[in-house]
């Protein structure tokens, strides 16, 4: 017999087997992709990014930019956290994969865009 709100009895005993868990994955708090969308929108409104993609991993979050779409991406943004106490969890690599920055604030690795996007408002 089923009681009144139709939930057998046995029903709220029942857990999660351990095995059945997606990985974790690594990602971008709210402070991080807002610095980051912040600076592709004065990116975009400059002329010089018009797309992007962000990859989610076991490992690195990563965000990459692009003049066009099916171009390679111009810039490209990882977090790797395990990197964290060695050379800083930031790193920014330009169009042909060569490293731009590399550090432990976001900010900081984000200076050479920010540079370049000065330089495309006033030329």
């Amino acid at each position: 017999m089923r009681p009144a709100n139709g939930v057998s009895p046995g029903a709220a005993n029942i857990l999660p087997f351990p095995g059945n868990r997606p990985p974790p994955q690594v990602g971008f708090d709210r402070f991080e992709l807002a610095r980051i969308l912040d600076l592709y929108g004065r990116m975009v409104a400059a002329g010089e990014w018009r797309d992007y993609a962000m990859d989610f991993t076991k490992s690195c979050a990563t965000f990459a930019a692009f003049r066009r779409t099916a171009e390679v991406p111009q810039m490209r943004l990882e977090k790797r956290p395990e990197l964290r106490n060695r050379q800083g969890m930031w790193t920014l690599f330009g169009e042909q994969g060569q490293v731009l920055k590399r550090g432990h604030e976001l900010a900081n690795v984000l200076a050479p865009l920010e540079r370049k996007l000065v330089k495309a408002v006033e030329g």
